[in-house]
């Protein structure tokens, strides 16, 4: 991985935007580990309500990410998109931690955190559209490598911020943390960032907004999202249910928790760059087939736990296989799109979306008929299934393109 690093450190069409994704991981890590708490026990929402304004905080989300998307590919040059971006994001964690109650909370996760949040589609694009002109290999090895310090920059966060707030009394100062780490993307871009060549962007002429989402809704990209939507959904549904299983099943401390998925997010870094680099010798498609069947093996294994020291023994398979669900389908996604990296890296958002409906609907579905350990057992027959269905699909696409070709 050693020529994606030196070729992310030598080109600044890919050093920035990588720079400010490494900042832009601390805005997310500093502030979902304590949204709930700050929510529902400092600010006294409901459950209910809080639900209700997480729901509708994705589809804010989804939305925002694919209108900058179609919107980015239009204008070419995404600099003053990421400049406006974390404008939002200063204005919405900022207004939290200065005013401290539930009405601030409500409109800086509604609005502007979601529409800030689109700032990773964003930069991924700007890091496709630099990329797109090089060899595949070389390109989603930079992906991947982009990936994996987003993941690490993720996995310090939290653990240096709790020792921060270990004895405050309130958690809100995570967000004026995240506000500055808005701040510093603003600065990056605003003083270290060149624009983008005009010639990147597509005429007004061959970008129409509806003829866009069409391509987004088409057959063929929409089944893929969907499967890769389960795919995603493994680790959303693990997420849940993996701290039930410890300390139910396997009669674990919520120290276990906190130190098996500090871990796991720190193990995940090395095994993104493994799965970046074989991804110059194999399709993605068989990469991301391998990292969810090693998943469901983790998934299977977690549903037979009956001590913590079995849970620390499967750290490794759980990182393994997690780190190429979360970093293979990011260039998977922008491929079927290729031409657009805008609105293909939007594609992330909707996957991410449909992904925790797929865990809900698996937790839902697995607890209202069996235990923690039977719903990881059932969420691995969902992974086994969309294996199936990915290599299914594109062994139909090579079998099409093959019959097409001139013989």
């Amino acid at each position: 991985m050693s020529s994606a690093f030196s070729s992310i450190l030598r080109d600044q069409r890919i050093r920035i935007p990588s720079l400010t994704l490494v900042t832009l991981a601390f805005t997310y890590a500093s502030t979902m580990p304590y949204q709930s708490i700050i929510g529902i026990t400092e600010l006294g929402m409901s459950d209910h309500a809080y639900s209700i304004l997480i729901f509708a905080a994705a589809l804010i989300n989804v939305v925002t990410s694919l209108t900058l998307g179609i919107w980015s590919d239009k204008l070419g040059d995404r600099r003053l998109l990421v400049l406006a971006l974390s404008v939002s994001g200063m204005i919405g964690f900022g207004m939290i931690y200065a005013f401290r109650n539930t009405a601030a909370f409500m409109i800086g996760v509604l609005l502007f955190i979601p529409i800030s949040n689109a700032t990773y589609s964003v930069l991924l694009a700007s890091i496709r559209a630099a990329t797109n002109t090089m060899d595949r290999g070389k390109a989603t090895a930079i992906t991947s490598t982009v990936r994996a310090l987003f993941s690490g920059s993720w996995a310090l966060a939290p653990g240096l911020i709790g020792l921060y707030l270990v004895s405050a009394h309130s958690m809100t100062p995570a967000y004026g943390i995240a506000g500055l780490a808005s701040l510093v993307c603003f600065c990056l871009y605003l003083f270290l960032a060149k624009g983008e060549p005009r010639r990147d962007a597509l005429s007004s002429q061959q970008v129409g907004f509806f003829s866009s989402l069409a391509r987004v809704f088409s057959p063929r990209v929409l089944m893929r999202v969907g499967i890769l939507s389960m795919m995603l959904g493994l680790q959303r549904l693990s997420s849940v249910v993996s701290p039930l299983i410890i300390t139910h099943d396997a009669g674990g401390s919520v120290a276990d928790v906190g130190i098996t998925a500090g871990m796991v997010a720190f193990l995940e870094m090395p095994f993104m760059l493994m799965w970046g680099a074989l991804q110059r010798r194999f399709r993605s498609v068989h990469i991301l087939a391998t990292g969810t069947l090693i998943y469901c093996a983790y998934l299977v294994m977690l549903s037979l736990v009956t001590a913590p020291w079995q849970i620390y023994a499967l750290v490794v398979v759980n990182a393994c296989g997690c780190a190429a669900i979360l970093s293979v389908p990011i260039t998977y996604l922008q491929d079927l799109i290729a031409d657009r990296p805008g609105l293909g890296t939007s594609l992330i958002s909707v996957n991410t979306f449909a992904a925790n409906g797929v865990s809900a609907g698996i937790f839902a579905l697995g607890t209202s008929f069996t235990s923690y350990s039977g719903t990881a057992l059932l969420a691995a027959g969902v992974g086994v299934a969309a294996i199936l269905l990915l290599l299914f699909v594109e062994a139909e696409k090579q079998q099409l393109q093959q019959s097409a070709s001139p013989r």
